[in-house]
């Protein structure tokens, strides 16, 4: 259903560890410099839900063929700020925050089959550019010849706090933050270690420590970056 008039132009790609970004930074980079914005992990948060719709058993998640996740059918329709998610053609957003969708997506988007399910959505969604990208592979696996890949990194504790704070906990205890911290680690370990598209640094990518940085300096640095190589 992607359809878009806009000219060819270039992609950037964020991708990075669980925590350290990714999603509010492109979107808001996409924002100052006119592109769309291209969440991946809603897709997989999208497939995640679909499979909780649908009569598949959750013990039998693991078997599914890429033909059994395509039938899920996910699509992506564009909108004035970037993609509106579809499940069988119906809108889907805060359906995808919900606690079961976000205690599966993990192991989901861990399957082989779920993406390669949707790599060639992917990849259609940025035939136009003009695209800003972010999710684990995109610099690697999904857009290889992005004009800038950036690679966002932050310490674990940063991570765990902002990650915290995304459910409302401003203020977490030493506990609370330990555990999330660990929840984290646990996500990076098995993102780093998976046989298929492994959570690794692009080859040419910049890496962008945001563990000091405010929001809006690392939005500015990649902005900066852009310009400086006269991707604009």
């Amino acid at each position: 259903m992607i359809a878009d008039s806009r000219h060819e132009g270039p992609i950037i790609t964020l991708d990075g560890p669980a925590g350290s970004g990714k999603s509010s930074t492109a979107k808001a980079v996409a924002k100052r410099l006119d592109f769309r914005h291209l969440d991946s992990g809603a897709l997989y948060r999208a497939l995640t839900l679909g499979l909780l719709r649908s009569s598949v058993v959750e013990a039998d998640w693991k078997n599914l063929s890429e033909q059994g996740f395509t039938n899920l059918d996910i699509d992506l329709e564009t909108s004035e700020n970037g993609f509106q998610v579809l499940i069988e053609g119906e809108a889907v957003d805060i359906e995808l925050r919900t606690p079961g969708v976000t205690d599966r997506v993990s192991f989901v988007a861990s399957l082989p089959a779920s993406r390669q399910s949707i790599l060639g959505l992917q990849r259609r969604a940025g035939e136009d550019g003009r695209l800003v990208a972010d999710g684990r592979d995109m610099g690697t696996v999904v857009f290889p010849h992005a004009e800038l890949k950036i690679y966002l990194i932050a310490d674990l504790e940063e991570r765990a706090m902002r990650r915290l704070r995304e459910v409302g906990e401003d203020s977490p205890d030493d506990l609370g933050l330990a555990q999330q911290a660990r929840t984290l680690d646990t996500r990076d370990q098995s993102d780093s270690q998976r046989a298929i598209s492994p959570l690794k640094k692009a080859q040419g990518a910049i890496e962008l420590d945001t563990t000091g940085l405010a929001f809006e300096e690392q939005v500015q640095a990649i902005v900066d970056l852009a310009h400086r190589l006269t991707l604009l």
